[in-house]
Order: C-alpha cells, then sequence, then structure tokens
C-alpha cells in the first residue's frame, strides 16, 4: 500500500506539453520554495540568538534552561526546513523533468 502511494507522481504532466506560462510557473514554484526555506533558516536564526542571548546575559538557572531549550527549538526548526525544503524540490523537478524521475526509479 504505501509503495503505491510513494510511487505514484503528484502530477501527470507530458513535458512535452509544456507551454511557457507553465515554464514561468514551475520556475516561481522554485522561487517561492527557495524563500519558504530562508524564512525557516531566519527562524531559526532567531531562536538561536534569542537562546545564546539568554545564555550569555542572564545568570539564573531557569533562563539559562530556556535558552538552551531555545537554541534546540532553532536547531529542529533548522533541519526540518531544511527537510521540507528537499522534498518539495524533488517533487517540483519531477513536474519540470518526469523522463529523469523514471530512469532514477528504475535502478
Amino acid at each position: 500500500m504505501f509503495e503505491t502511494k510513494m510511487k505514484r507522481r503528484l502530477y501527470n504532466i507530458d513535458p512535452k506539453e509544456l507551454i511557457l506560462r507553465d515554464h514561468l510557473a514551475i520556475d516561481r514554484t522554485k522561487l517561492a520554495n527557495e524563500r519558504n526555506f530562508l524564512a525557516f533558516v531566519r527562524t531559526a536564526l532567531a531562536f538561536v540568538a534569542g537562546g545564546f542571548g539568554l545564555i550569555k546575559f542572564v545568570d539564573e538557572l531557569a533562563y539559562i534552561v530556556i535558552g538552551w531549550i531555545l537554541v534546540g527549538i532553532g536547531a529542529i526548526v533548522l533541519g526540518f526546513g531544511f527537510y521540507r525544503y528537499l522534498k518539495f524540490k524533488k517533487v517540483i523537478d519531477s513536474m519540470q523533468h518526469p523522463e529523469e524521475e523514471s530512469t532514477t526509479t528504475s535502478n
């Protein structure tokens, strides 16, 4: 059951039938995916900076623990953003070049 869901493509697109509008839409989607990844990076950086700020400038143990928790959350957000970026990049690339996907899955 899971194999059929994984092998099923999201869209059935014939690359020979793509027109300029479709190519431009795919390019916009690629840029949106990159922009979304950068938003994850910016959010992770804010968590890490806030966490290190608490660790460095506040001497109470509770704030130091909260600071380390924020650093950990920042790392998790960065990892999730990178995973999501790669996942959607693969989907977008398969929309533009579906013949490459069929050759890589057959090996």
